[in-house]
């Protein structure tokens, strides 16, 4: 992973060049917790969803990624440097979650894309619970992050990006005070990955909203 001031070195021209790009504005940083174990999770449209999530964010972050992007030399060698660690997503992959929860528990900030991958149309998709009950294991905080514009600007069907309006909005951290009292601690995942899905939903555009989220 590149030392801390490797990353900082390049946020400047990383920041100027997204906001030449792609407009791009960030909503909600007061959110971001500066120290201490915190595990982010933003909706999944667009490759650049971990570039424009982490701009912001004046920390080492680890990122969860897919463990075909490792397979070609050069690209596997950066964003292993940049901080990432595969999951097999085709396969059910015990590694990676002990990997992140390893993290966690040192004080890290994890970022983990809960969808599972990349939206093929934009909406948002359901989130699966294993990555709110790695946060929960550690007494990590979450903070569901929304990205809007970016998959205007470069969807599944783009080979490259086309310059576009993104906005990035960050939560308030969800911990498990913000569960139901009394509720069985074997659904806590469940219902905080619901709770950070309806954050995330609540700052998308009607265009992307998901039918299944009752008011």
């Amino acid at each position: 992973m590149f030392p801390p001031w490797v990353l900082e070195l390049c946020r400047p021209a990383i920041w100027l060049l997204a906001r030449l790009y792609f407009g791009v504005r960030f909503r909600g940083v007061e959110h971001l917790p500066r120290r201490g174990a915190v595990l982010l999770v933003p909706n999944h449209i667009s490759y650049a969803d971990p570039v424009l999530a982490s701009i912001p964010i004046r920390r080492p972050i680890r990122y969860m990624a897919w463990a075909a992007l490792f397979r070609g030399r050069w690209l596997g060698r950066l964003i292993r440097w940049a901080g990432a660690f595969p999951v097999r997503t085709e396969e059910m992959d015990r590694r990676a979650p002990r990997e992140a929860l390893r993290l966690l528990r040192e004080g890290q900030a994890v970022l983990i894309f809960p969808e599972g991958g990349r939206s093929k149309d934009g909406r948002l998709q359901p989130f699966k619970p294993g990555a709110f009950r790695l946060a929960l294991a550690a007494g990590a905080p979450v903070v569901p992050v929304t990205i809007t514009g970016a998959f205007e600007a470069w969807p599944m069907t783009r080979r490259f990006p086309r310059p576009g309006r993104v906005t990035v909005t960050y939560h308030r951290p969800l911990t498990a005070a913000d569960l139901p009292p009394g509720s069985d601690p074997k659904i806590w995942p469940a219902l905080m990955a619901e709770a950070a899905r309806r954050a995330v939903a609540g700052a998308l555009p009607p265009a992307f909203q998901p039918d299944d989220l009752t008011p």
